[in-house]
């Protein structure tokens, strides 16, 4: 049982490693912080609009490092546009939604990689939250303490800081 957990595991994470392969959004020098990096990017500057409404710019601008599981401008709008009014509405509880997607210390691909392989795939996020990490479908999933599940897009996006990870859709209460 135990030898077909590990052959199990062994094979996701070469799943990930091969469909993901030409998901590296950028592996060249940083020139800024993560939020320059999503800033400059035509398809996560959207998240990097939201850090700043909600006033998180200070956190994610500071020394680090943090990964940012960065929803894609698609992902955003994907959201009942009445829902996404009612977040812009209202700093506070963007903030609360955002802060889900932050995390303590770098989590590049090699790192996630290996964190899914540890037998305890979890992160915890700035404000306490956990993080699942598994694979579907060939992809790796992200899924919050309620259940929201993303599925990551793009890996490696560097900053200064630390990396975003581009995610699909917004982990939302």
């Amino acid at each position: 049982m135990i030898m077909k957990k590990i052959v199990l595991t062994v094979i996701a994470i070469l799943a990930i490693g091969i469909s993901s392969k030409n998901l590296f959004a950028q592996a060249t020098t940083p020139k800024g912080d993560i939020l320059d990096t999503l800033s400059a990017s035509p398809d996560y500057n959207v998240s990097a609009a939201m850090i700043r409404a909600a006033g998180l710019t200070v956190t994610v601008r500071g020394a680090g490092p943090y990964t940012v599981f960065a929803p894609s401008n698609t992902a955003f709008s994907n959201i009942p546009s009445a829902k996404l009014d009612n977040l812009m509405k209202d700093p506070a509880n963007l903030a609360t939604v955002l802060k889900g997607h932050v995390v303590n210390g770098k989590y590049d691909k090699a790192t996630l990689i290996k964190t899914l392989g540890s037998g305890t795939p979890t992160l915890t996020t700035i404000d306490g939250k956990i993080l699942t990490l598994s694979v579907t479908d060939k992809h790796l999933t992200i899924t919050d303490s309620q259940g929201n599940k993303a599925k990551v897009i793009a890996f490696d996006m560097l900053g200064t800081n630390g990396v975003a990870i581009g995610i699909d859709a917004v982990l939302t209460k």
